[in-house]
This record gives C-alpha cells, sequence and structure tokens, in this order.
C-alpha cells in the first residue's frame, strides 16, 4: 500500500507539472478566471481515478502505461488530430517530414489475406538493388515470421541503422497460376534512403506534362522543380499537377510548392490563432520568396480528390484563388487546422501535436469541415479509384522502373482488361489542356470565382473537433516505408 501510495503521489505530480510546464502559466490563467472557473476542482477527479487503478486494479499497473493512457485520452478529447506523441512515434515523424530515413526503402502494407506484401521498392533503394519487386510477400524478417503482425511492427523490424544487414525471407507468385511460387532468401544492407513525395511524372502525347505527389516534405518542392525541368526538356507545354489522395504535411512545404507557380511576393496563407491564450489574432503569414518556375501564362491544370487535405489544400487554394491553375475533381476534405509539435521533457524525448491555430486562404475564409470546391466538376466512385489505383499499381510489378509508366487507362495510352477502369479525371484534365494553348482562355472558360469554390466555415465547423481524412485508396490502408 505504501508503495501505491507514493506511486500515486508521483503521478499525480507528474501530470499536474506536466500541465504547467505545457500550458506555459497555468496557474496564472487559473487566476484570471476568477470565481468562474475552479480548474483545480476540475482536475480533482484525475487525482481520484489514479488512486483507485493503484489501489485496486487486478494487477500491480505498468505506471508509465497509465500516464501515457492518460496524455493521449486528455489530446484525444480536444479534436481529431490533436495527439500525445510517444519518442518512438516522433522520431518516425521527423523522418517522414524531413524526406530521409536509415533502412532497405520499401513500402510495405497488408493485403487481402493479412499477408505482409511489397507495394514498391523505392528506386536505387537497397531493396530495390536487391531485386524485392511491388508483390512480393514478405513472409520473415531475420528467420521470425511475419504472420499476425502489423506494418508499424514490421516496419521498425526492418529499419536499422545503416551499414546493418536484415535477412528477408520473399515468396513471389507469378501471374502462370500453374507456375510455383518461388522463395527468395535476401541478405539486404541498410542504408540512407530518401523518402519522395512524387510518385510518378512523364510527358503524355500533346506534350502535356503530369506529376502525382503524394504528401508534403521538406524536399517536395525540390523535387518538383527537378521534375519541371527534366519534363520540359521532354517538351512539356503543359502541366497537370496530381493531389488527389494527397493528406498534406509540412506547412512550410505548401508555401515553397506555390513559389514555383505564383510571382514572387504572392500570399500563400495565413493562420489565426489565440494570443496569450484568449484573443484570436492573425499568427503568421505566408508568402512566396522566389521568382518561380514557369512562365504565368503556362497552363496548369491541378487534379484533386475527397482526400486531399491540409497542405495539399492549400495549395490548391491559392493556385485557384490566383488564377494561376484550374482545379478539376471533387469537394477536397477540409482539414483547415494547424498543428504544432510540442516538445515535452517528460516523459523524454515525447511531444504533443497540438491543434493551435486555423489556417486561411487568400479568398480570408477557412474551410475547415469545408473544403475547396473544384473549377470542374470530375466525380469517380470510391470503387473505381480503388480499381484504377489497383490497375496502377500492378504496372510496377514486374519492374519498379516502371514507376513513371503507370496504367491510367488509354489517356496513357494503355489497354485495361475486363475488371479495369479509366481515370476519368486525369481524362478530364487532359481534354482541358488541349481545347487552347493559350491559357487565359482556358482561365476565361473553367474558373469559377473563389466565392463560390472557397466557402467560409460556420463558426461551429471551424471550431468543433474534425474528422479525419477518410482511408485513402491511394498506397492502400496501414502503409509504412522500412
Amino acid at each position: 500500500m505504501r508503495k501505491s501510495r507514493f506511486e500515486f503521489t508521483a503521478l499525480f505530480t507528474f501530470l499536474l507539472a506536466l500541465s504547467l510546464v505545457v500550458a506555459n502559466g497555468f496557474t496564472n490563467r487559473i487566476a484570471a478566471q476568477g470565481s468562474k472557473t475552479d480548474v483545480w476542482k476540475q482536475i480533482e477527479p484525475i487525482g481520484v481515478v489514479l488512486d483507485e487503478i493503484l489501489r485496486n486494479y487486478v494487477k500491480e499497473p505498468d505506471t508509465q502505461k497509465v500516464v501515457e493512457g492518460a496524455l493521449i485520452g486528455m489530446l484525444n478529447s480536444l479534436d481529431d488530430h490533436s495527439s500525445y506523441i510517444s519518442a518512438d512515434m516522433l522520431k518516425q515523424m521527423r523522418e517522414d517530414t524531413e524526406g530521409e530515413f536509415e533502412g532497405i526503402g520499401v513500402s510495405i502494407h497488408l493485403d487481402d489475406a493479412k499477408n505482409l506484401e511489397v507495394l514498391q521498392p523505392i528506386l536505387g533503394s537497397p531493396a530495390a538493388e536487391a531485386g524485392i519487386r511491388s508483390g512480393d510477400i514478405i513472409y520473415k524478417i531475420d528467420g521470425v515470421s511475419t504472420k499476425g503482425i502489423g506494418v508499424a511492427e514490421a516496419a521498425q523490424r526492418i529499419k536499422g541503422p545503416g551499414g546493418t544487414m536484415v535477412h528477408l525471407t520473399i515468396i513471389r507468385h507469378f501471374e502462370d497460376p500453374q507456375k510455383e511460387p518461388e522463395i527468395l532468401e535476401l541478405d539486404i544492407k541498410r542504408g540512407k534512403v530518401p523518402l519522395v513525395s512524387i510518385m510518378e511524372s512523364r510527358v503524355l502525347d500533346g506534350g502535356i506534362g503530369y506529376i502525382r505527389v503524394s504528401d508534403f516534405k521538406a524536399t517536395t518542392a525540390k523535387e518538383i522543380s527537378e521534375k519541371l525541368k527534366e519534363l520540359s526538356a521532354k517538351g512539356m507545354k503543359s502541366l497537370v499537377l496530381d493531389l488527389r489522395y494527397n493528406p498534406g504535411g509540412l506547412l512550410t512545404a505548401s508555401k515553397e510548392v506555390c513559389s514555383l507557380f505564383l510571382p514572387k511576393g504572392t500570399l500563400v496563407t495565413y493562420t489565426k490563432g489565440r494570443e496569450n491564450g484568449s484573443t484570436i489574432s492573425e499568427s503568421l503569414r505566408l508568402t512566396t520568396d522566389r521568382n518561380p518556375d514557369l512562365p504565368a501564362t503556362f497552363p496548369i491544370v491541378l487534379l484533386v480528390s475527397q482526400d486531399t487535405a491540409s497542405s495539399a489544400e492549400i495549395v490548391t487554394g491559392a493556385l485557384q484563388y490566383w488564377q494561376r491553375a484550374i482545379v478539376v475533381g471533387v469537394k477536397t476534405f477540409g482539414k483547415g487546422s494547424v498543428q504544432t509539435i510540442i516538445p515535452l521533457h517528460k516523459p523524454d524525448g515525447a511531444a504533443l501535436r497540438l491543434t493551435t491555430a486555423l489556417y486561411y486562404t487568400p479568398a480570408q475564409v477557412t474551410i475547415n469541415k469545408e473544403g475547396i470546391k473544384p473549377d470542374v466538376e470530375a466525380p469517380m466512385s470510391r470503387d473505381d479509384q480503388q480499381k484504377l489505383l489497383k490497375q496502377m499499381r500492378a504496372s510496377l510489378t514486374a519492374d519498379p522502373n516502371n514507376r513513371d509508366l503507370q496504367n491510367h487507362g488509354t489517356v496513357t495510352g494503355n489497354a485495361i482488361g475486363p475488371d479495369g477502369v479509366e481515370d476519368v479525371q486525369l481524362q478530364k484534365a487532359v481534354e482541358i489542356l488541349r481545347e487552347d494553348t493559350v491559357f487565359q482562355n482556358l482561365i476565361q472558360r473553367h474558373h469559377k470565382d473563389t466565392s463560390l469554390t472557397q466557402v467560409a466555415a460556420t463558426a461551429s465547423e471551424s471550431s468543433d473537433g474534425e474528422a479525419s481524412p477518410g482511408t485513402p485508396p491511394a498506397e492502400a490502408p496501414d502503409k509504412d516505408v522500412p
């Protein structure tokens, strides 16, 4: 009992200290509340519950897990984007956004039979050099079966310091059902692997460039800039920038991407948050900071879907408002909130991901839970989206070098089978760009006034908890890149 009392006191003191640190002057704010809010009384149940857990739980509880559970619950009660981040999760997040990590460079997910399947090896990665292909099944990692484990656990087992080895047992199935699956035993040396944002790029018939961007990392703008140069050298005369299924990423990356297309000094977005814990005011303003890569007359169509969110919506809102791109597709998701990563001293290495502001488009509206409507509607059912992405992935199965030759149907010059599907949204984008070589004519014909496409969210929509984007059919659920 003495130990439980001690643990209770230590745990409650820790949570109280944490609230003081995180809230930055918590005591002063409570005092400022006056008699209207007795916050000390409101947090008393935390201590009561912890005391009961330590006294009466069927076995001695893991104090650290209880603490983390309390923190998770606190953050989850705010909205769907605020969260507690453990030290391991924070490390993973930094790798994802910085664009580099140590591992073998292979995108994995669970297939319909719950096997650990390779979606795609990253070009030039240790995995690609070892001969791993899309569709391969990772049966064992260092001799231990992958049956029953999740994607995150598998990724952690495959990752490791550069120069170390990981042994994978691979099962490779063939299209011919009469051919026996092949079992491969591969020793792969881990190394530095770049995480790329561009999933596909090419020049279609008629000099129409196509770039598909998966998310917004620190390296995204540089990747797009390099691809623009490559495609221009191949005769690109117009561009389709595909942000479908793009959940966003770094706020600063959206500014950098807009800088590739908009004149220097153009407003991209601004945010509003609480100042000193009370007044709502502008907290950040982002404008383009360089001359664009493409001339203002260069025709651009932007493809969006219901899963286009966050930073991808910032780019959509800016390019649409400044009439720099014609937006084609369906209404975007509507994630107009900004999360700030706040490091914690305890637990060591952990952090809070806290919603601290809402962002506004240049139209001076927040589209939180409202989304951005396209200039040109091009609907596509979820079922057809799933079929399309499966069809595109199948293009990579035989050779990862086919990344830029994925099958979108006849618009990319490919035949489709009985279960295939046409990429009707990309088709619509291409049709528009083929109408006229003068971009201003296309703008006059297709651009809608932003008072119709960028509608302000209501007060309740802009402040209530949000839903997360639905599982994008894009690179499948439960994906990771070890």
